[in-house]
């Protein structure tokens, strides 16, 4: 006994005693795996005796689908939200064209009515200097209004007579024609060049042979102011006729 004891603790014995053993272990693990493969032969099988170890099972193996899951819904998630925010975008861009087409078409209008507006102003501003310019035409043009009466003797009397009634002032056309044939035998362009008037430097002119001084101060508004205008001598003259005799009816003379 204590010669065993003593190869227990010698070093050398130690170790060539540990290398039994290890193959003793791997002897037993052997042995236990060829009678599992045995165990695992049907009853009705003929036994086949073999040197080679049994394989081992095949484990099987339990895999869990909740992290799959978790991963399917969160792509699931990402696709749903990248679809809704596409989908916020094109809204976003729709509406921004909607407005742009509302804006372009809001400014179109509102130039059309500028527009509509500046030619309606120039069309006015056109008319008014139409109108002007008619106004200057007018006030440009001669305001002599044509004779309603012959250019004779006969006319010259009656447009006398006519104005000689707008101012008040008698006169008869017998009164009248007689005293022009007495003065001027009916020449519109009749002078008294030896009679004291001519003497003095004013003779007498005209249908009534009236002198220019005469003529001046007795000159009716709405005739020429001409001496050698038939109507505007035969109504100054009756006018100076009608201040010193009451009327040309009154003269049958020289006056």
């Amino acid at each position: 006994m204590s010669h065993m004891s003593k190869n227990f603790l010698t070093r050398g014995h130690s170790r060539a005693l540990t290398r039994h053993h290890k193959l003793a272990a791997a002897g037993v693990a052997a042995l236990g795996a060829a009678a599992i493969g045995l165990s695992a032969v049907p009853s009705d099988a003929s036994t086949t005796t073999t040197t080679e170890p049994a394989a081992a099972p095949t484990a099987k193996v339990a895999y869990s689908t909740e992290q799959i899951e978790g991963v399917k819904a969160d792509v699931t998630d990402q696709l749903a939200g990248a679809s809704l925010k596409a989908e916020q975008i094109a809204a976003r861009k729709q509406a921004a064209a909607e407005a742009a087409a509302e804006k372009r078409a809001a400014a179109a209008a509102a130039k059309a009515e500028a527009e509509a507006r500046a030619e309606k102003a120039r069309q006015a501003e056109e008319a008014a200097s139409r109108a002007a310019e008619r106004d200057e035409v007018k006030k440009a043009a001669p305001k002599s209004a044509p004779r309603s009466y012959g250019n004779n003797l006969d006319g010259w009397i009656r447009e006398s007579l006519a104005i000689l009634k707008k101012h008040g002032i008698p006169g008869s056309y017998e009164g009248i024609h007689r005293n022009i044939m007495r003065e001027s035998s009916g020449n519109p362009k009749a002078i008294n060049l030896w009679d004291i008037n001519a003497q003095n430097g004013i003779p007498s002119k005209g249908l009534l042979q009236v002198i220019p001084p005469t003529f001046e101060a007795y000159h009716v508004p709405g005739t020429p102011k001409n001496i050698w205008d038939p109507v505007a001598n035969i109504t100054a003259a009756c006018n100076y006729a009608a201040d010193k005799y009451g009327t040309m009816d009154n003269v049958d003379s020289a006056y």
